[in-house]
């Protein structure tokens, strides 16, 4: 048997959709989280350690010769420090990272990619662009249900603006490849969806898959919609939108997907593929 995966965030959606993966493929892992209650994916054991708390994480992860970190990138800097020196790392970011309008997410993937460039730890960093596909996600989720309630999909400039998704199968996929590789150094790939698409033309594959007439899109001032997004919690029928996400539909995410594809060995699915396994014709969707 090999050595087990240390994973932590393993309560999360990608952390359990790691560890579930794992379990498949008979390869065991020890999930490191803070609450084990939120559990919902099969471990060899589970260990409990807050990230803010460098004595219970190093303790946790003691033993550990393969680490998995689900977390946000902006604990990399605690993870380094836990983590054994000859331990690799596949660890998550985003893309966020290069966003123009930097907030503290981006920031903080930032801050954790420095931290891990500078350090001494082998492995990789990977930054996948917007996740869907996962058991509760509430990106084409979300949308989905937006679609079912309006008459029209106000976007700025009409969505002109590149993006490019990444199903949660195959980021799984991406770290699991991630796991083979026998890193000498720290290292960072972007992991992007196989193409980009412009919005609208994402939002129409969203209401195809969900059994929806396409949709009509209106182009409306970036501005405008951010204020509107302000009055989105007082209207209860609508999922709830927030003005920096109106003011990142106004930049495009486009990325090279080759270099992932040659260093994991794999080429993600198509949007149709991804969409098409979502369940969005469910009508119990979220609000």
């Amino acid at each position: 048997m090999s050595d087990p995966v240390h994973v932590i965030g393993a309560s999360g959606r990608s952390g359990g959709a790691v560890l579930r993966a794992l379990a498949a493929d008979a390869i065991p892992a020890i999930a490191v989280v803070r609450s084990p209650a939120r559990l919902n994916a099969p471990a060899l054991a589970v260990r409990c350690a807050d990230l803010g708390d460098g004595a219970t994480l190093t303790a946790a992860l003691a033993d550990a010769t393969r680490i998995v970190s689900c977390a946000h990138a902006r604990f990399i800097p605690a993870i380094l420090a836990a983590a054994p020196p000859d331990a690799r790392l596949v660890l998550m970011g985003s893309t966020r990272r290069f966003t123009r309008w930097p907030d503290a997410h981006g920031a903080g993937v930032i801050a954790g990619e420095a931290a891990f460039r500078a350090g001494r730890h082998a492995g990789v960093l990977l930054h996948p662009t917007m996740i869907y596909g996962a058991t509760g996600e509430d990106n084409v989720q979300r949308l989905a249900a937006l679609l079912r309630r309006l008459p029209f999909v106000p976007l700025p400039g009409g969505g002109r603006a590149l993006v490019q998704p990444i199903h949660q199968d195959d980021v799984t996929r991406a770290i699991l490849a991630a796991l083979d590789i026998a890193w000498t150094r720290p290292e960072v790939l972007i992991l992007p969806g196989p193409a980009p698409v412009a919005y609208a033309d994402f939002v129409r594959a969203v209401a195809r898959a969900a059994g929806l007439p396409r949709p009509r899109i209106l182009a409306v001032p970036g501005a405008l919609l951010r204020a509107g997004a302000m009055a989105s919690p007082l209207l209860p029928f609508l999922p709830r939108v927030r003005g920096a996400e109106i003011r990142r539909l106004m930049e495009d995410k486009d990325f090279d997907p080759a270099p992932a594809i040659a260093r994991l060995g794999f080429t993600p699915m198509t949007l149709e593929t991804g969409l098409a396994r979502s369940r969005l014709e469910d009508k119990n969707l979220p609000s």
